[in-house]
Parts: C-alpha cells; sequence; structure tokens
C-alpha cells in the first residue's frame, strides 16, 4: 500500500483548525488561546527539527550519535519531570532522582528489548532504538513526575502525622509507607488504565502510525502490544526507583523528617 504523502499546504489546514479553536476560546474567554497557539507553535518547530535530526541520524548508524541523541532526550526528559512538581527536592536532587529513575529503567527495558526480544543488527539501528526509547521516556516521565509529585504534596500535608510516628518510635520507612504506596499507585495507574483501555476505547498512537505507514495491522498489532507491555514495566520500575529514592532524600541519617529540603 502507498504511503500519501502530506504538503506543507495541507498542514497548514490543520494548523487553520487549531487557530480557530483560539479564536473561539478567546470568544467564550477561557483565557487558553495563548498557551493554545504557543503549544501548537512549538509542536510544529520541534517536530520539524527531530525530523531533520532523525533523518540524519537514519543516514549515519553510528553508537555514539544514538547515544547522545539518547542522552539529550534524557537530560530533557529529567527536566520536565523536575518542573511538574509543585514540590521538588532542593538542590537538584529532584533532576537528580527523576533522571536516574528513567536511566535506570527506560534504558534498561529499552536495551533488553532490543537485544533480547526485536533484535535488529546492530542492535542500536536508529530506526528501532530512537522511537522505542523515546516512547520509553515520555511515558515513565509521566509516571515519574506524577509520583514524585504526590509524594511531596503529601508528605508536606501529613508532615505532623508523619512527626508523630516517628517519635513512638516507628522506622521512617514505617512512618512514611502509606505515603509511598500511595505515590507509586498513582504514578503507575495511567499506564494500568492504557493497557485496559487499548483496542477497546482506542487505538493507540504506535499502532495508528504504522498502519497509515502502510504496515498490515497484524503487525501492527503485534508491535502495539510489545511496546505497552514494556511501557508497562518501565513505568512501573521507574516509579518504584524515583519514590524510594526520593523517600529517603526526606530523612536525614538520624530518621528526622526534613521537610526543608522541598522547595
Amino acid at each position: 500500500m502507498e504511503v500519501i504523502d502530506l504538503a506543507w499546504w495541507q498542514l497548514g489546514l490543520a494548523a487553520l483548525m487549531v487557530v480557530a479553536l483560539a479564536i473561539c476560546s478567546h470568544l467564550v474567554r477561557l483565557g487558553v488561546e495563548k498557551s493554545l497557539l504557543i503549544a501548537a507553535v512549538r509542536t510544529v518547530v520541534q517536530l520539524s527539527l527531530i525530523g531533520l535530526v532523525l533523518e540524519a541520524l537514519f543516514a549515519n548508524t553510528a553508537l555514539l550519535w544514538v547515544a547522545l541523541m539518547a542522552l539529550a532526550m534524557l537530560l530533557i526528559a529529567g527536566r520536565e519531570v523536575t518542573v511538574r512538581q509543585k514540590r521538588r527536592l532542593a538542590g537538584g536532587w529532584g533532576f537528580g532522582i527523576g533522571t536516574l529513575s528513567m536511566f535506570l529503567s527506560s534504558f534498561a527495558v529499552t536495551i533488553l528489548t532490543l537485544t533480547v526480544i526485536i533484535g535488529p543488527d546492530p542492535w542500536y539501528t536508529p530506526q528501532y532504538a530512537i522511537p522505542l526509547l523515546g516512547m520509553m521516556l515520555g511515558n515513565t516521565m509521566t509516571g515519574v513526575a506524577i509520583s514524585l509529585d504526590r509524594l511531596t504534596e503529601t508528605a508536606w500535608q501529613q508532615r505532623a502525622a508523619i512527626e508523630s510516628r516517628l517519635m513512638l518510635g516507628q522506622t521512617w520507612q514505617q512512618a512514611i509507607t502509606d505515603i509511598r504506596r500511595d505515590a507509586m499507585r498513582s504514578g503507575m495507574i495511567p499506564t494500568i488504565n492504557a493497557m485496559a483501555a487499548a483496542g477497546v476505547v482506542s487505538l493507540p498512537g504506535m499502532m495508528t502510525g504504522q498502519i497509515l505507514a502502510g504496515s498490515s495491522p497484524a503487525l501492527a498489532v503485534k508491535y502495539q502490544i510489545l511496546v505497552m507491555l514494556t511501557i508497562t514495566v518501565g513505568v512501573g520500575f521507574g516509579t518504584l526507583a524515583g519514590v524510594t529514592l526520593a523517600s529517603r532524600r526526606l530523612f536525614d541519617g538520624r530518621e528526622r523528617l526534613r521537610m526543608d529540603r522541598l522547595v
């Protein structure tokens, strides 16, 4: 099946619909028209630039360039995790813990999937490595950000209860165990819901893209199942690692609650 190419003027028609939505937003005074237009412009610019980068990367399959691209994606995702938290750990700890959690989960699962399951030659072939890592980081970033935000915000709200448990002789793990459990659950629920609704309520993005690109629905389904399962694993382990590291940072060596470490 031949893939229908899209001209820029056709994308312009889609952009006009966004402009029409912004005008309607302004007329009913929703106050989101500026954010909507800025987001649309950023989408066009960012995707156009990444398209050029990927074109060059696909033409020159080298581990060094793939690794640099992956590192840049990881650092940007780490920054997004930090800015999405209402109360974050001070001194770069929020960025460091979020980035480390995604590195330990997303990179490990992606490399395992490429080397053991998909098996391209070489294993770091950009056509497979970059899209898979991008989906892993994007979903893990959301899960880690939600869980860390839930952890720090709840710990702040319940600081008196936590300190009371510490005074009664509980360890720091016991004093914050319920909060940690709720934070981990919050980070994993969106991914679990997405898995439960896949194929029934919605067609996931990767599957839709492959079908539009001309792949058979059967092959697209196989890849989508693989992606959703690996994303779930990455989000789960990333959330567990992030909450574990961040909750330990909330206490010092003498097991005292340190809310001064939040900003």
